[in-house]
């Protein structure tokens, strides 16, 4: 293993940086706008499992990163998620009242404000990461990455067809398609930003990173889908059973949970061999696969 630490306290590590981090890297909530700061510090602060920047760090390690350049990445690509999450549950979109546990931001404040709280985190995540102190090269790469992962070709496009897609039948195809964009993108995005702050990845390296994103990005859905059918809202800390009530085509509306429930399983084994190239410096990345389809909420 990379380190003796556990996966619990090394997660746990992670987060805490990062809480840090987004908390410094935010503007303070007393500084004009005032409702707009509080508003994006509400959005990103005290919630939410930091998936991304546990990607970056666990890639990190890989090649040797430096803990202050993983932690803006990371910090940067909280930021675009984020945002997304604000976007998606407003009423022209997802519509939901339930994020993190706590109410959504247009339910907070009002729609206005969410609407320019998740621009002005987009706007943030950039303005972090144009600031890195590495060499020019890499900070170029890396702004290209996120930009790409987050716009029509990535993310922003898998939730337009995500929205397109209410009330019509997707073939299995079709739908590892738009989860590809809309959590594949920024997954892998956040594991080439963790490599690129040590060093640019060799083809090899790069081949094998790019398939192990691809399955935990899948697994990551179909394991979202899963519990949306079958735990509860306090569980998971937002509305329980919306897919199905809004008529959205799912891993489970499509392949039913004993399958779909295989499918998460068979994604968490490719990813492990992805991973084949790696030594036990790779062991994060592994047992992040482990963590996205065993997880329960």
């Amino acid at each position: 293993m990379a380190d003796r630490i556990s996966f619990e306290d090394w997660m746990q590590s992670v987060q805490t940086t990062m809480e840090e981090t987004l908390s410094t890297l935010l503007p303070a909530a007393t500084q004009t706008p005032e409702r707009l700061h509080d508003a994006m510090r509400y959005a990103v602060l005290d919630g939410g499992k930091r998936v991304r920047p546990l990607l970056v760090f666990a890639a990190g390690v890989l090649f040797d990163a430096p803990h202050a350049a993983m932690a803006r990445a990371g910090a940067a690509v909280e930021m675009i998620h984020a945002y997304s999450l604000v976007h998606d549950d407003m009423p022209c979109m997802d519509n939901d009242v339930l994020r993190r546990g706590k109410p959504t931001v247009h339910v907070q404040y009002d729609e206005a404000t969410a609407l320019l709280a998740g621009d002005a985190l987009q706007s943030q995540a950039f303005t972090i990461l144009s600031r890195q102190e590495i060499d020019p090269e890499r900070t170029i790469q890396m702004l290209q990455i996120l930009s790409e992962a987050a716009g029509s070709l990535g993310m922003c496009g898998g939730q337009a067809i995500d929205l397109a897609s209410v009330g019509h039948n997707l073939s299995l195809e079709q739908l590892e398609q738009m989860h590809g964009l809309k959590t594949g993108a920024l997954l892998e995005a956040s594991v080439f930003l963790g490599c690129l702050c040590g060093r640019f990845p060799g083809t090899d390296e790069a081949r094998a990173l790019q398939a192990y994103t691809k399955a935990i990005g899948l697994a990551f859905q179909v394991v979202d889908d899963i519990l949306d059918a079958t735990a509860d809202s306090e569980t998971l800390g937002k509305t329980a059973g919306k897919d199905a009530a809004d008529d959205k085509p799912t891993y489970v509306s499509i392949l039913g949970l004993d399958q779909s429930r295989a499918l998460a399983e068979k994604l968490r084994l490719d990813a492990h061999q992805a991973l084949g190239l790696f030594d036990e410096k790779a062991d994060r990345l592994r047992q992040l696969a482990d963590l996205i389809v065993q997880r329960d909420k």
